[in-house]
Formats: C-alpha cells, structure tokens, sequence
C-alpha cells in the first residue's frame, strides 16, 4: 500500500499561517481587491497636507489612491453606506511642479483619473485633488486648508506585522503556534512509523504471526510423544 507524503498531510496546516496574516488589520478597516481601506474619522487642524498625511502613515497605510473606475465606485459607495465622510475626501495626490503633473503619495502609477471639467491653463502650485462624494468626480482645490472632517487611508496587502492590530497579533500567533505544534508533532509520528515498518516491527494495529500450529496439534503430539516414552 503506498504511503501518503507528509508534505501533503501538512498542506492544510499551513494554509492556516497564510490566511492568519494575509488580511487587513481589523474589522474597521475594509478590504477591496488587494488592498485594504480606512475613513479616520476624527477631525483634525491642518497646516499642511502632510499633517493629513501623516494621520494616515501613522497606522502604516498612506492617503488613498484611485488607479480605476470599481475602485472609484466601491470608496464612494462605502463612504455613503459605512463611512459617513463628508461631501469631498481630500485625496492622497500632489502636483509636481517638476514636470508639471499630478502624482499619488504612494508612489502609484497615474493609471485613472475622473477630473470635472475645469479651466485650462490654471495654476496649480499648491494644488490638491478631492474627491466629491455626491458625483464620483474629482476637482483641483488649494492644498492651504485649516481643517480636515476625517482622512480616507488605504493600506496594500499583506499588511505589515507591525502595525497590525493587538488583538490581530495574539490571534496570529496563537494560530501560528498551533500549526508549528501540531508540524512537529506531526513529523515526529511519521518518523517512528517509518522506522518501526522499516525495521518490521509489529505495533498495536499489526496482526501478530500465527503458529502453523493450533492448540489440538500440540496436545496431540504431546501424547505421541508419552506412549513412545512408555513403550520404551
């Protein structure tokens, strides 16, 4: 009878460690594609757009970005539905006066855009993009604002350990604990099982030999075995 891989048996233990650390950090956060999304809701002074900015980095994401229709689709319908954010989300976008373009914060390719229609030929040192909820469209407003209603983060996924949440890390862990307990355990089986059928060793589950002799035949030749003392 062949037998089975102990890689095999240990594939769904594993897979246990991949699906503990390969979502978003907690349930206020939400997950689209492959990335995960959270509206800071707390109001805060601004005087500069890195003070927005930072409310985000500050839990390991950076200011959302926008890079196609769905996801412009899904961050206006969980605003509206979940979120509650105000009608425009500052979004996580500048204006490089270096070659004369708009950039995202993330580093990101400029893949999308839903610009209003604006003027041409308008000055855009210090200029912000927003994100007006009501129409899914985005408008160039002056980055000099004193306050914020709350800043939209995104985060890629797998979320970095470390900002993950304390709840998410005991979680983690314990799972990861588990799997590595049961792996070794698991090998250590496997190694006496195969050293003992290797060495032909009989265990519990073994049928023991049977004597080509039953217990009638014994007795039998036992008496056989007196006559011919007696006759001798």
């Amino acid at each position: 009878m062949p037998r089975p891989a102990l890689p095999a048996v240990l594939l769904p233990l594993l897979g246990l460690v991949t699906a503990a650390v390969a979502d978003c950090p907690s349930s206020a956060w939400v997950q689209f594609q492959d990335s995960c999304y959270v509206f800071l809701k707390e109001a805060i002074k601004v005087e500069s757009i890195e003070d927005v900015r930072n409310q985000c980095t500050d839990h390991g994401a950076d200011m959302v970005s926008i890079h196609n229709e769905e996801e412009n689709a899904f961050i206006l319908d969980t605003l509206k539905k979940q979120w509650k954010g105000p009608d425009d989300i500052l979004l996580g976008m500048f204006f490089d006066t270096d070659d004369a373009s708009f950039k995202w914060f993330d580093k990101s390719n400029m893949t999308f855009d839903k610009w209003t229609d604006q003027e041409d030929g308008e000055d855009l040192v210090d200029t912000c993009a927003f994100l007006h909820t009501k129409t899914g469209e985005w408008k160039k407003g002056n980055c000099e604002i004193s306050s914020m209603g709350g800043t939209l983060c995104k985060a890629a996924i797998p979320y970095e350990k470390k900002y993950l949440s304390d709840n998410h890390i005991l979680i983690s862990a314990l799972v990861i604990a588990s799997t590595v307990i049961l792996t070794v355990l698991g090998a250590i089986v496997w190694f006496l099982y195969k050293r003992n059928s290797d060495a032909g060793f009989t265990t519990v589950f073994s049928t023991a030999p049977q004597s080509p002799y039953n217990d009638d035949c014994v007795l039998v030749v036992a008496e056989e075995n007196e006559y011919a003392v007696q006759f001798d």
